[in-house]
């Protein structure tokens, strides 16, 4: 893991990787810090090399930019558990399945981006036109299908007050993103067993 928001530097090369993955964080991929430009030259780097990357929400805006795409404020910001829609299309059902429903996933975003040239759109959500693209074996996702119950209950506790700064209908209360986890975790899981297990197919050997 290179945590490159605490000033460790970007690796030398991007083929040195099976494939990479961008988590998301608080900053925006438009402020100007020290380490974005090398971070979305990295990942040209890895598009060109055809190394598979992997963006989660701020992961998936840094691809974006990276790709040709722009990042900007979504009409409203999006936290807590919502529906998002698969695409009509063939690479949608390619990494979401071939009987492709709504699934349930879970949001904390105020920014959006689009969809970078060459890239598909897959996912979308009534609050966020562009909820996840794929070019090749790349994969951007806006939303998260990787939390756990740890997380949601760290992510609530240290955002509790913008909740409250928020709430609104694109914005859950902390009592109401913490309903029935069990099964709503169950179902995202089993969504991103499927996405992870395909992206992993694609790495380099």
């Amino acid at each position: 893991m290179v945590k490159v928001d605490e000033g460790q530097p970007i690796p030398p090369r991007a083929d040195a990787f099976s494939g990479l993955v961008f988590m998301g964080g608080p900053m925006s991929v438009n402020d100007d810090l020290p380490w974005l430009p090398p971070a979305l030259a990295f990942i040209r780097e890895a598009v060109a090399r055809d190394v598979p990357v992997l963006g989660h929400c701020l992961g998936a805006q840094l691809m974006s930019k990276a790709l040709g795409g722009r990042v900007s404020r979504n009409p409203v910001r999006e936290i807590g558990w919502g529906e998002v829609r698969v695409e009509d299309q063939a690479a949608a059902q390619e990494w979401f399945g071939t009987a492709s429903h709504p699934f349930l996933a879970f949001h904390w975003h105020g920014e959006t981006f689009s969809v970078p040239e060459d890239a598909t759109r897959v996912l979308s959500s009534p609050w966020c036109e562009n909820q996840a693209f794929v070019l090749g074996p790349h994969l951007g996702l806006q939303c998260h299908i990787e939390m756990t119950e740890e997380l949601l209950r760290t992510w609530c506790g240290a955002g509790a007050r913008e909740i409250a700064a928020h709430c609104g209908p694109s914005v859950q209360s902390v009592d109401a993103i913490l309903e029935e986890l069990e099964t709503r975790l169950s179902q995202l899981h089993a969504v991103a067993d499927r996405v992870y297990g395909r992206w992993v197919q694609r790495l380099r050997g």
